[in-house]
């Protein structure tokens, strides 16, 4: 990677660490202290011996480790140094050819195809031989992990580094090469109250009544940081009354240090309304430092009714607000942003992890589960079960015949006991079962009144439909098999969510659809949508007014695939792949979907094109914030279709031709007035003309792969919101555009605040 340019603090690369917050207008990852730290592991970094070296940093869990070693790695200095860069987090159970293929990934950009027989270890070394790297193994528990991987980082005179995170001192010591090990100290009493006044003032100062107690809060902290920020979290939502701060801090004064972190925690959690809750708890049945995927988090939370729609419009928009709240206190993190800066995946830090596992196995069964909903007792007998099928569970499965009280199950390191009292059972997600010893349909069958189900990550045989027959209970259920029809699983009146992946064509009616009123997502790859022509289906008019997104299915624009939308009037999102030349419009009135907010349209066809009036069929509802086309020739036409769209916040270009030329993209006249991300992904455009007018609000811009494209208009110098310029494998020209346009920013402005990135 090379950055030609940046301004600001820092900059994020294309390869920032998978499991660790992003950085966003909402939700600032605030970094206090470090500035000596930095100084110091930056000289160790990028000085001292052209060996291999290891850097090591360790200390007790909240110190800031990896808020340290991710400000390092996202170093514009750093960035130009290496070669190639790599984060990978190790934590206690990891497995090792994952780990690597992580790492892998990362190192070759997702360039080299792996398989399944491969030697991923040996791959590894042989692509960083002669080349200046950088692998970072976050949170590294004992000399095994290091072990396991060290072989792989080869020896050279390139000034290579391994940078590891551990909270075990003897583990540092024993990775020590050249450098010491770096014991990471707490914060001085000043620079917990920065910290703390940056969390909850959020940029403003203290006001002058409120100053005296919120030293003390902060002095009580005791220099964790992790301590103040779930501190912030709770006086945030406080009213702003020095007494009441001074009781959190007076709380905080009989804390003992070393279980400090969950005394916090524990506070933190007694301050949650009872629905955050079991909203938080469920977060920890996921693996250690896995990325959770929010979408599909939220649809886990609305099949368990943690959370209720009281005062939102619907259920979705409740679980939004459940997310922010936990976000805003710091209990969750966000660990990866789609490029409109929602939040994508979200992570527990390993300290509120092991708070949350703690809550879920009080009880003398140690069970591992959630509430049966928000107004229960955490301990009421009514629960739910929640189990991971590994292979040591199936095992164990075949062993005991299925008969649950009898089977030992794994829960974190120790086997507990389980019962099978249980009214209503979860089985969230499949992650390291892999169809060695059996299948899951045999325990399927045993556990009637399951409501979540994904089974995503293996492909299910053939008698996959018969073996969910009974489990009439579903909400969520996430497949993936080799054949598909919804007739299988149109009984199942309560199904919220179904997310399926088939290696065949699949072919959905939308007859069947129909029959399904309480569905809200539905996602499933590789079908193509078909709508039965009869008499008895041209009458029905069953509206689903449940649905909120639809995709990924391929369409033709008819009169009957038309009316087809009008049956979801509250669609938010929704995928498709237009197969044909379009008869009919994809909106024939455009104001009856008021809610759809994203649309993401992929046109194959060439035909298309060499059609005369086609975009007429491509009038878009009004109150889009998000698009997406992928093989749109961008006619003058078009480009009017999409500057109507008022409130359109982010435009996603991808191959943007289907002829063999480049062509003039012409937007000088053309306003669009909400837009704050701009990408161009492999477009053939060979000329972009724009005016200072055309993006007047426009904070990001992104192009990618796009050989023919030599310039980034002028006017972008004019732009007063613009932030950050990413190009990836785009020509020379380009840069020398963006340089330009960030040099003449600064001299005309005096002001540094735009980020150039550059990656080859």
């Amino acid at each position: 990677m090379e950055v030609v340019g940046t301004c600001g603090k820092g900059t994020l690369s294309s390869e920032e660490p998978s499991n660790k917050p992003s950085i966003t207008s909402i939700y600032d990852d605030v970094v206090v202290g470090f500035e000596k730290d930095a100084e110091i592991i930056m000289m160790k970094l990028m000085r001292g011996t052209k060996d291999r070296d290891v850097i090591t940093i360790y200390g007790m869990p909240g110190l800031g480790k990896t808020t340290l070693a991710r400000k390092l790695y996202n170093n514009p200095y750093i960035l130009s140094y290496f070669d190639v860069k790599a984060w990978c987090a190790v934590s206690q159970a990891y497995n090792r050819r994952t780990l690597l293929v992580e790492i892998f990934k990362q190192a070759t950009n997702n360039k080299i195809i792996i398989k399944e027989d491969d030697d991923v270890a040996d791959m590894l070394r042989k692509n960083l031989i002669g080349k200046r790297y950088l692998i970072v193994l976050d949170d590294i528990w004992d000399v095994a992990a290091w072990e396991d991987r060290g072989i792989c980082f080869p020896q050279g005179e390139c000034g290579s580094r391994v940078m590891v995170t551990t909270r075990i001192e003897q583990v540092a010591k024993h990775l020590q090469h050249h450098s010491d090990p770096y014991s990471l100290s707490f914060l001085t009493s000043e620079e917990s109250w920065e910290l703390l006044e940056k969390k909850v003032f959020r940029g403003e100062s203290c006001p002058p009544d409120l100053l005296e107690a919120g030293l003390q809060v902060a002095l009580h902290c005791k220099g964790l940081p992790l301590v103040v920020v779930l501190i912030a979290g709770i006086i945030t939502k406080t009213e702003r009354e020095a007494s009441l701060w001074l009781e959190v801090a007076n709380g905080l004064s009989s804390f003992a240090l070393g279980e400090q972190s969950m005394k916090v925690i524990q506070s933190s959690y007694d301050h949650l309304e009872d629905h955050l809750k079991p909203c938080l708890l469920y977060m920890a049945l996921f693996p250690e430092d896995h990325k959770i995927p929010v979408d599909d988090l939220v649809k886990l939370w609305m099949a368990e009714e943690f959370v209720l729609n009281t005062g939102t419009k619907n259920m979705e928009e409740a679980c939004r607000v459940c997310m922010s709240d936990l976000l805003n206190r710091s209990l969750i993190m966000v660990s990866g942003m789609r490029y409109y800066r929602d939040v994508q995946y979200c992570s527990l830090h390993d300290v509120v992890r092991e708070f949350c596992l703690r809550k879920l196995t009080e009880n003398k069964h140690m069970q591992v589960k959630v509430p049966f909903n928000p107004y229960q007792h955490l301990h009421s007998r009514e629960s739910r079960l929640c189990i991971y099928i590994h292979d040591d569970l199936v095992k164990q499965l075949d062993y005991y015949d299925y008969q649950l009280d009898k089977i030992p199950m794994l829960d974190l390191k120790s086997l507990q006991p389980l019962e099978d009292r249980y009214r209503h059972k979860i089985i969230p997600k499949l992650y390291t079962w892999n169809n060695q010893y059996s299948n899951p349909l045999d325990l399927l069958v045993k556990l009637r009144f399951v409501r979540a189900l994904h089974l995503m990550d293996v492909e299910l045989p053939d008698s996959w439909a018969s073996a969910i027959q009974s489990l009439t209970e579903l909400r969520y259920l996430a497949l993936c098999v080799k054949q598909f029809e919804l007739e299988w699983i149109s009984h199942l009146h309560n199904l919220q969510t179904l997310q399926v992946n088939s290696s065949e064509k699949l072919c959905l009616r939308a007859s069947t659809v129909s029959e399904m009123t309480k569905l809200r997502h539905v996602k499933i790859e590789c079908f193509f949508m078909v709508w039965e022509n009869n008499d008895q289906e041209s009458s029905s008019t069953n509206m689903l007014e449940n649905m909120k997104s639809f995709g990924t299915c391929d369409i033709r624009l008819d009169n009957m695939n038309a009316r087809f939308w009008w049956r979801f009037p509250n669609l938010e999102e929704l995928c498709l792949s237009v197969k044909d030349v379009p008869e009919f419009p994809l909106f024939p009135i455009p104001e009856v979907h008021i809610h759809l907010h994203f649309l993401s349209l992929k046109f194959s066809l060439m035909g298309l094109f060499n059609s005369v009036g086609w975009e007429r069929y491509f009038v878009f509802p009004s109150n889009l914030r998000h698009l997406e086309l992928a093989g749109c020739f961008l006619t003058e036409e078009m480009v009017l279709n999409i500057a109507r769209l008022k409130k359109l916040e982010s435009l996603k270009l991808l191959f943007g031709s289907t002829s063999m030329r480049s062509y003039c993209w012409d937007v000088t006249n053309v306003e669009f007035p909400a837009l704050k991300y701009l990408g161009l992904f492999f477009m053939q455009i060979e000329e972009w003309k724009a005016s200072e007018e055309s993006f007047p609000v426009l904070e990001k811009l992104v192009i990618s792969g796009c050989s023919d494209f030599k310039e980034i208009p002028p006017s972008f110098a004019d732009i007063p919101t613009l932030r950050r310029i990413e190009l990836f494998d785009c020509i020379d020209s380009l840069g020398v555009s963006a340089m330009n346009i960030r040099r003449e920013i600064e001299e005309n402005t005096g002001c540094d605040g735009l980020q150039v990135v550059i990656q080859k």
